[in-house]
This record gives structure tokens, sequence and C-alpha cells, in this order.
């Protein structure tokens, strides 16, 4: 009677969090359906009519376009740099390499504001004035520690004899690796670049330290676009990368699975 009670009760704390995680998408959705020019819920009518505003506004496509190149990009530099890190610090051809490996996420465990003008200030002391180029170097220092942890927990039962193995059977050294290696850490590899990707588009208390008046992300513009034109379109921008989100993690399961991912 009582395991019967515990269980129950475990399961409702289950249910009640996540209701409480789920329940801000569950508000959004609705609002960005409705026809009213303001934020109503539940909505009073039915209208795609801010899901149209959605591509007249330049400012929200030129900012989605910015935050999507940097995040890509980032990503991409991250998943080069963080994957041969993690291979370094497996085979242990790095000095104290658990004191590197920490010190690699360091720039998880400070606070955006203060990394933020860190970045800012390192940037104009190398005389790095771009607002792209900041951005994109930014946005690399936050999103690698992501894909290094990844491969790093996916590496850390490999056995690198396995190489050897191949080779002896007639593999070349690329070819053993793409054979071997690559199969193993695929699925941290795939983890590392959604966090990476996600980390850097929806990116704002280091990104707002970095842009000037032409060059604004996503997540910044849509605060202006809050601050001098709060309406539903804001709610439909919020459904389109809830659902970008959800194609993202689909298509991940069809690659890898979601049951080797959430392992890691």
């Amino acid at each position: 009677m009582i395991e019967r009670t515990a269980r129950a009760f475990c399961w409702a704390m289950l249910a009640l969090v996540i209701l409480f995680l789920l329940l801000p998408i569950l508000v959004v959705i609705p609002v960005s359906f409705t026809d009213t020019a303001v934020f109503r819920f539940p909505p009073t009518g039915f209208s795609f009519r801010w899901y149209e505003r959605v591509w007249g506004i330049d400012a929200l496509l030129s900012a989605l376009w910015l935050s999507v190149s940097v995040a890509a990009l980032s990503t991409v530099i991250s998943l080069v740099l963080g994957t041969l890190c993690a291979v370094a610090l497996v085979r242990g051809q790095v000095p104290w390499g658990h004191a590197v490996a920490t010190f690699m996420v360091s720039p998880l465990m400070l606070p955006g504001l203060v990394l933020g003008i860190a970045l800012l200030q390192a940037a104009r002391e190398i005389g790095l004035r771009d607002a792209w180029s900041s951005l994109l170097l930014a946005h690399v220092v936050i999103t690698m520690p992501f894909v290094m942890r990844t491969v790093l927990a996916s590496l850390s039962l490999f056995d690198f004899t396995l190489v050897d193995a191949a080779r002896t059977l007639g593999c070349s050294y690329p070819l053993a690796l793409w054979r071997v290696l690559v199969p193993a850490i695929l699925p941290g590899f795939i983890s590392g670049a959604l966090f990476a990707f996600f980390a850097s588009f929806d990116n704002y208390p280091i990104s707002m330290f970095l842009v000037d008046v032409r060059t604004k992300t996503l997540p910044i513009q849509l605060l202006n676009q809050l601050e001098v034109s709060p309406d539903p379109t804001l709610a439909a921008v919020s459904v389109l990368l809830i659902g970008l989100t959800v194609l993202l993690l689909l298509l991940c399961d069809r690659l890898v699975g979601l049951r080797r991912m959430a392992a890691l």
C-alpha cells in the first residue's frame, strides 16, 4: 500500500512538473492565432494574420537570417574544435587534462552579462570593430563547451585500440576513423551540435553587448519589437521557433535516436 502511494505521488509530481514546463508553450500557441491586436488568452477569435505579418517585417527577417547564419557557422567551428579537444583529452595527450576540461566549460559557469562585457572589451583590445565577426567569435566561445562535453562523454568508454585493429584489417587511418570512431561519437556529436546551435541562436545577454544598429540577432530584435509594437506577431514567431525545434528533434531521432542522445 505504501509503495503504491509513493509511486502514485511520484507520477503526480512528474505530471505537475511537465505541465509547469509546457504551460508557457501551451499558452503562446493559441495566442498566436488570435484576431485581436493585443495578447489575450483565451483568444476571442481565430486568424492567421500575425503569421502573415511576420513575413512582412524586414527587421525580423534580417534578424532571423543573422541568428541562423551566426548559429550555424559557430556550431560548425565548435564541432571541429570541440571534437579535436575531446579526442586529445581522452587520449591523454594534454597535460593536466581534467583541469583543461574544467577550464573549457568555464564560459557556461560565468554570468552572461559578465562574459558579454569581457568579450566586448577583448574585441576592442584586439581592434575587432565589426559586429558580425564579434558575434561569431563570442558565440564560438559559448558553444564549444557543449560540443566538447558531449563528445567527451561519448569517448569516455571508447577503446582506441579498435582503430588500430581496423588498420590491421586493411583500412587506412582516415577510413578507420570513419568506420570505427565516428559511429561511436555520433550521438554526442549531434547532441552537441543541437545544444550549440540553440545556445547560439537563443543567446541574449552576451549578444546585446556586441550588436549595433544594423546588426541585431533575433532575440534582441524581438525584445525591441516587444517594447515598440507589442502584438501577437511575437507569439507567431515563437510558435514558428517551437515548430523548428520539434522538427530538428524529429530529424535527430531519425538519424541517431533520442534514447541514445539522452543517454549521454
